[in-house]
């Protein structure tokens, strides 16, 4: 009688507020299983891509996507990030668990420090946050270092950085976006003492954002990261921008099968 009375609730509010896949626009299905294959497959290498992420006398440390944003998973993302759809959340943090235990091989003599890993997530802008009731980089990082855990990577999310008051990233071309993200991430509060976070005074961190453009973003991290002893390793992104040249091939992570991003 329950599970009639839920499924009646369910049609019901179909009927009210229409449910549709935000990849593909499939009536009636939240998230369709093509596009949520999409984020099923391997971590896949994309730095090679990330054009500004290796401004600095550092080469670009390894970057890992999940899929590629464009076509259904752009559709996924936006809905996720910006259109209320908090109904994905659970299917993007598990992806990002998943590749978290894929990952665990790579990264497994990273986490050798008394504070292990640092998954670190991009910060949030508050205006964000408050948009979309949660901060999704956040939970992304959350089921990340679930994902490393369970692979035998002693991992741990730590919400280290915080934003200065910068123009929002949208919209803006690789150079201004290189322009716009400059110092604009310094050490939150409850992160000072970095250097003790892993072996030998120097902690050892992963980076985790949703949708990585002209790397900007990530080297301003990475450069905040480095003041403090901070040593980022790479860093992992739900989803990747294609380069309008269609770019290099990505490299699979050895051992990862084949690619499905």
């Amino acid at each position: 009688m329950l599970v009639g009375a839920a499924a009646l609730a369910r049609d019901l509010g179909r009927l009210v507020l229409p449910v549709e896949c935000p990849g593909c626009g499939r009536p009636d299905e939240r998230l369709c299983g093509a596009c949520a294959a999409a984020f099923a497959g391997p971590p896949v290498r994309c730095e090679a891509d990330v054009p500004r992420l290796d401004r600095s006398d550092l080469p670009a440390p390894p970057v890992w996507r999940l899929a590629r944003y464009e076509g259904p998973v752009r559709g996924v993302v936006v809905g996720w990030k910006d259109r209320g759809r908090a109904d994905l959340t659970g299917d993007l943090v598990r992806a990002a668990e998943r590749a978290g235990a894929a990952l665990a091989p790579a990264l497994a003599g990273l986490a050798g420090g008394p504070g292990g890993l640092l998954v670190v997530p991009v910060p949030t802008t508050p205006a964000a946050r408050r948009r979309r009731g949660a901060d999704l980089v956040r939970l992304l990082a959350a089921g990340l270092a679930r994902g490393l855990a369970a692979g035998g990577v002693a991992a741990r999310v730590a919400p280290v950085l915080r934003r200065r008051r910068r123009r929002d990233q949208v919209g803006l071309g690789a150079r201004a976006r290189g322009r716009n993200s400059a110092g604009s991430f310094v050490p939150a509060r409850r992160a000072r003492g970095l250097r003790r976070a892993g072996a030998g005074g120097c902690g050892v961190a992963l980076l985790v954002d949703d949708v990585v453009t002209t790397g900007a973003t990530l080297a301003a991290c990475r450069a905040a990261l480095a003041e403090e002893g901070v040593l980022v390793a790479g860093a992992v992104v739900l989803a990747a921008t294609p380069p309008p040249s269609g770019g290099r091939v990505a490299a699979l992570l050895p051992g990862a099968g084949a690619a499905a991003g």
